[in-house]
């Protein structure tokens, strides 16, 4: 196949445009095109009177080896990998199954690779399946009763599973369209696939999570969920069994050589107990709040002429004189802000859309960079604390599950709001008017103040007086580095962790690369390389 980049449509384009333009491009007849596909698909939106479609698209042509003969500038397409199949060698056994610690993206990936493998993984999950855990999330909205164990950040599908469902990534990896394809194959949307900035939406993740646990039962593995890991047994150091338990209280062991330890960023107590078993870091994170403003707004400041256009997204971040910086997060377009708290007496925040992104309002998490120096000590988990601290101090402005609010105007004026202008929370356990440097440190609230003003000059109406800030952010990665090395082994042999929740990753698409090279490991270490 043929590759041809940068061909410009209109907004709302035909595919009998696209085929000409197609054509045209590269000198042909019409039906000399046998067939095409999408490559890469983005809106240049640079000038806003003139906004389209840029494509890059692989193209079979009858006659293609002559017409390359003849065109000797033009670019071959090689069709990427798109199948975890396509990274392994041969099915292998073991008398032992693997475990996988967390069925987020991360320990999801690595089992199907396990599986795929032949090596029929065990996969613990302390949360519940995706359609339970979605019944837990409403009632804690409901009831404000948190179930510590079934909620936005743990359970099947992991802390992904309720946001954006976004796909980009910063990362490089040839692996990315490995799990573009897996996701596509077991039911996202096919556009993900070339998408500039894909993205499922939570609906349709939830469906794409389960498909991805019935291909690992019906290759051989089981998934345990109400089960957590509560301690692991070494041996000369070297992994020899793990001790769980169940939520109805019950005990287990089991003997395992290797386990892919994929647990999320708010695993805690799991983090509590590995510090004394195995070497630990303390990692840079960031804090801040939800930000939120009307959708249309962010539309058009961001295309002008919206019609045809899907929901716009943004992107934005600065360098402080502070030596802070300053960044949006996981923006959600036509998205809701939720109630993420794993623990009890804490107020959390994250951002969730749907696929159709069709909400009000917009928000991002809008955050400030804070660095070891800014921990209470030097303890491995010195990061976990300093995210509980302010936790903790968001709950106590409203003595509840409902988040502490301020418009930006008034956190510029200090003063607490008293009603909101043309921003409407979407919290959906309810706000309380509060001073939001009552659960900040006051850098961060600086920070915040400033940065807007810049991210104003990027894109027109970031900082209007009404925007709604919402708080506390501070689980927007993980506080901690649980150590590896090259094969991916932690300071106890056998004991692999991957992922976000171990620090090496930053979102879904490279926690699930992470998974699959960490359980590629596994496999090379099974097959004696």
């Amino acid at each position: 196949m043929i590759r041809l980049n940068q061909i410009k449509l209109p907004i709302g384009y035909s595919d009998m445009q696209l085929e000409r333009a197609i054509a045209g491009a590269l000198r042909v007849s019409s039906d000399q095109v046998e067939r095409y596909e999408i490559v890469k698909k983005s809106i240049d939106s640079r000038d806003k009177k003139h906004i389209f479609y840029s494509l890059s698209v692989a193209v079979a042509l009858r006659g293609e080896k002559a017409y390359l003969s003849r065109n000797k500038k033009a670019e071959v397409y090689r069709v990427p990998m798109r199948s975890i199949d396509e990274l392994l060698e041969r099915k292998i056994v073991s008398d032992k199954p693997p475990v996988v610690v967390g069925a987020g993206p991360a320990g999801l990936f690595a089992a199907l690779t396990l599986a795929k493998a032949g090596l029929k993984p065990i996969v613990i999950e302390r949360g519940k399946p995706v359609d339970e855990r979605m019944r837990s999330v409403d009632s804690f909205i409901v009831t404000q009763i948190l179930d510590t164990e079934s909620n936005i950040q743990f359970g099947e599908g992991g802390a992904g599973t309720f946001s954006d469902g976004k796909l980009n990534t910063g990362t490089k990896s040839d692996k990315i369209n490995v799990v573009l394809g897996e996701f596509v194959a077991h039911g996202a949307p096919q556009q993900i696939i070339y998408e500039s900035k894909p993205h499922i939406g939570t609906d349709k993740l939830v469906d794409v999570v389960k498909n991805m646990r019935e291909s690992i039962i019906a290759l051989g593995g089981k998934i345990y969920f109400d089960t957590k890991l509560t301690d692991i047994v070494v041996v000369n150091g070297a992994l020899k069994g793990l001790r769980l338990t169940t939520k109805s209280g019950g005990e287990g062991a089991l003997d395992c050589d290797y386990c892919i330890l994929a647990i999320g960023h708010s695993a805690r107590d799991t983090f509590e107990m590995l510090s004394t078993k195995t070497l630990m870091a303390q990692k840079p994170f960031s804090v801040g709040v939800r930000i939120e403003h009307l959708q249309s707004k962010i539309d058009v400041a961001q295309y002008g002429d919206t019609r045809g256009l899907p929901p716009a997204a943004y992107s934005l971040a600065c360098h402080l004189d502070s030596g802070r910086s300053c960044y949006t997060f996981c923006m959600c377009p036509g998205g809701y802000v939720m109630p993420a708290t794993s623990e009890e007496n804490a107020v959390v925040t994250n951002g969730m859309s749907y696929f159709a992104r069709d909400g009000i309002n917009a928000n991002s998490a809008l955050l400030v960079g804070v660095e070891p120096k800014d921990f209470a000590s030097d303890h491995p988990l010195a990061g976990v604390e300093f995210q509980r601290k302010y936790e903790r101090m968001a709950y106590a402005l409203t003595n509840s599950y409902k988040a502490p609010c301020q418009k930006y105007g008034d956190l510029l004026a200090g003063k607490i709001t008293v009603s909101p202008g043309e921003v409407k929370p979407t919290y959906p356990i309810g706000v309380e008017f509060a001073d939001l440097r009552e659960c900040l440190p006051d850098y961060v609230v600086g920070s915040i103040k400033e940065s807007v003003k810049i991210f104003d000059r990027k894109l027109k109406g970031f900082a209007c007086e009404d925007a709604l800030l919402t708080g506390v952010e501070t689980r927007s990665s993980s506080p901690v580095k649980i150590l590896r090395d090259e094969r991916g082994n932690s300071s106890v042999k056998g004991l692999m962790p991957c992922g976000e929740g171990a620090g090496y990753a930053g979102g879904i698409t490279s926690a699930s690369v992470d998974g699959i090279n960490v359980a590629l490991q596994v496999i090379s270490a099974l097959s004696g390389r």
